[in-house]
């Protein structure tokens, strides 16, 4: 006994029709990229939003970074140990609230920015996509995002 097909037109469940395929792809192909470019500067991927996150405010606190990233505690806590002992950081717990601590650049932290300022254009350069098509990919995902989240606050 054969079993009923559904032609390709009529079925939702191709794989290669899935948004969740195609950003979990993406994804690991990218930070794959990421992972070659910094390297060389002792970095992670997520390390290195962790710096971003600081190079454009100078000093956040831990909840700040937590927030702008979108990351837990429990995720942010060992990113920021490791920044520490790689001496890019330095926490200081905030004399009007112990309980709140302010993560700071140190100098190395500082003078790691200039080694990263070519790290986009070696990404780009590496996808060998045109940059209009990656601004639109970005302006697309931070819509999803956007949408996500909205969904998972209903």
């Amino acid at each position: 006994m054969g079993r009923a097909t559904t032609p390709i037109d009529d079925n939702p469940l191709l794989l290669e029709r899935q948004v969740c395929f195609a950003l979990a792809v993406a994804n690991r192909s990218v930070l794959k990229i990421y992972r070659r470019v910094l390297d060389p500067l002792g970095l992670t991927h997520p390390q290195y939003l962790v710096m971003l996150a600081l190079w454009e405010h100078e000093h956040l606190s831990v909840k700040a970074i937590g927030s702008l990233l979108q990351l837990d505690s429990a995720t942010l806590s060992p990113l920021l140990k490791r920044l520490e002992a790689n001496r890019f950081i330095e926490r200081r717990r905030r004399d009007d609230d112990e309980r709140s601590v302010d993560i700071l650049l140190t100098a190395s932290g500082r003078a790691l920015r200039e080694q990263a300022l070519d790290v986009p254009g070696q990404v780009v350069a590496a996808l060998n996509v045109d940059l209009d098509d990656l601004v639109e990919l970005h302006t697309v995902l931070t819509k999803v995002n956007a949408a996500a989240l909205q969904a998972d606050l209903a």
